[in-house]
């Protein structure tokens, strides 16, 4: 496979939890050196290119005693464990004491030998930067608090649920707690101040050290410390931030790759200020309302857009999708997001239909069945995706036209092509609609005209013959069953 393809795959895996369960098998405490080998072979094999290891930087006491104490968090926590104890609670990912490796995981020895091991394989590692806010426990909360956002008095009386008094060696401060201007603060973090050019040369430096220990950061909530957006939040006038964070990380290393969670239409915004990636959140809201219609515009954007969104259905922010997607919608919703270009970002428990999400200040999963569905449906999707024309073929979508006058379920599909580097050709078409549904998709392959061709669906078992003449002249006829979703490849007959 090739190690750097256009379209790239990225599974995302719950470090502190996927830990917990080798902690369980071996009786003993896992670090990231009781990764087994035939793991990572078997991430390997399945086709990715990307691993990105949630929450492993060091997270304090502070911010786990909020997370234990807060009664909103507990209730949601005893939804997803109900026999939860203290121990399951270790305080949130995004609470970071320091960017240094945990000491449970294996410190950064740990992590280093886990990289050499992903490398041999082909494979690349992906952390964590939070750009917003640090726990509360953070040493520069004491020694540089004016690198946080500061209030007064007037303010915590005001709004106690975005400021609280903190002890610094200067004597107690008024400090906001980390925020987006949406909702109330996050209580078991403090707001870095991005009006203060000494806080955003400090964070750069964390980003270049983070930089030596991995090769890509998915950088949380990355619109917040966009000038006008932190403006609005705070009142407060800041500097671009990203443009000459990305530069100083990429002097060092030059293939650095980020990935920007990032939402509110801002994703055009950060790639032009450095990033590789952002997040389609707004392909993914989309596709939960269940019209082909918006979906279908998404795809108008131009491929310089496309190229560079991160595609998902689930992540540890999100709903499950086996929770959320009923069956059959979960399956075209799928083939829909992971065969258009970007890069295909998974996560861990999807592929076995998961359904209860798991905070981020957990580090225990529920024991839940597989679905036995499910994982037949990722097993052939993951198959198509390790095929070139996927990988590193040209995307295109299709123009669906009405089967015959007044035929208006035409309106509930999409069609893509792709076609791969050595004349592969794969077709994907998904009636995205609970009812039966027909159409006509036009094909954009030139020399269809003559003899027939085979179509193989590869998520199912239809084999179809259909006249090039035909194919060229009026398109593919389809009439499919309702959420119908295949991905056909295309092979002429002798």
């Amino acid at each position: 496979m090739n190690p750097s393809p256009a379209q790239p795959a990225l599974y995302q895996i719950n470090t502190r939890v996927w830990l917990t369960g080798m902690a369980a098998a071996l009786g003993r405490r896992a670090t990231l050196d009781d990764v087994p080998d035939t793991e990572l072979d078997r991430l390997r094999e399945l086709g990715f290119d990307w691993i990105w290891l949630l929450s492993v930087w060091q997270t304090g006491p502070a911010a786990r005693a909020i997370s234990r104490a807060n009664p909103e968090w507990r209730r949601e926590f005893v939804a997803t464990l109900p026999d939860l104890g203290d121990d399951d609670i270790a305080g949130s990912g995004f609470a970071i004491q320091d960017y240094t490796v945990h000491r449970d995981l294996g410190g950064p020895a740990a992590l280093a030998r886990l990289r050499g091991r992903l490398a041999q394989r082909g494979l690349k590692l992906m952390l964590d930067f939070v750009p917003n806010h640090m726990a509360p426990d953070h040493p520069w909360v004491s020694d540089h608090p004016d690198w946080f956002v500061g209030g007064n008095e007037s303010d915590l009386a005001r709004a106690p649920q975005n400021y609280c008094r903190v002890q610094t060696r200067d004597g107690p401060r008024v400090l906001a707690y980390g925020r987006d201007p949406y909702f109330a603060g996050w209580p078991d973090t403090l707001q870095l101040n991005y009006g203060n050019p000494a806080t955003q040369q400090a964070m750069i430096g964390e980003l270049e050290r983070i930089a030596t220990q991995c090769d890509g950061v998915r950088c949380d909530m990355a619109m917040l410390v966009l000038p006008d957006v932190f403006e609005r939040t705070w009142g407060i006038r800041a500097e671009l931030f990203w443009p000459k964070a990305t530069e100083a990380v990429r002097r060092r290393q030059p293939r650095f790759l980020f990935m920007a969670e990032v939402y509110w239409d801002m994703e055009w915004t950060l790639q032009q200020q450095g990033f590789d990636y952002a997040y389609d959140k707004r392909l993914y809201d989309r596709l939960r309302e269940g019209h082909a219609r918006p979906v279908r515009e998404h795809f108008h954007a131009g491929l310089d857009y496309q190229g560079k969104l991160a595609r998902f259905l689930e992540n540890h922010d999100e709903p499950r999708a086996a929770a959320t997607f009923p069956p059959g919608m979960h399956e075209a919703a799928a083939l829909i997001t992971f065969l258009s270009p970007g890069l295909r970002f998974f996560h861990q428990g999807q592929f076995t239909g998961r359904t209860k999400r798991i905070s981020p200040h957990l580090v225990r999963a529920p024991e839940e069945p597989a679905n036995p569905r499910l994982q037949t449906f990722y097993e052939r999707l993951l198959n198509v995706l390790r095929q070139p024309v996927v990988r590193d073929g040209q995307w295109q979508l299709l123009e669906c036209r009405p089967a015959w006058d007044g035929n208006w379920t035409w309106d509930c599909y999409l069609a893509f092509a792709w076609q791969g580097p050595g004349g592969e050709r794969l077709l994907v078409t998904v009636n995205y609609a609970p009812h039966q549904g027909q159409c006509r998709v036009q094909l954009p392959f030139a020399d269809l005209g003559t003899g027939r061709w085979r179509l193989t669906d590869l998520m199912g078992d239809a084999n179809y013959e259909r006249d090039g003449a035909e194919l060229q002249a009026r398109g593919l006829y389809l009439d499919e069953a309702p959420w119908s979703a295949c991905a056909f490849s295309l092979g002429k007959l002798p």
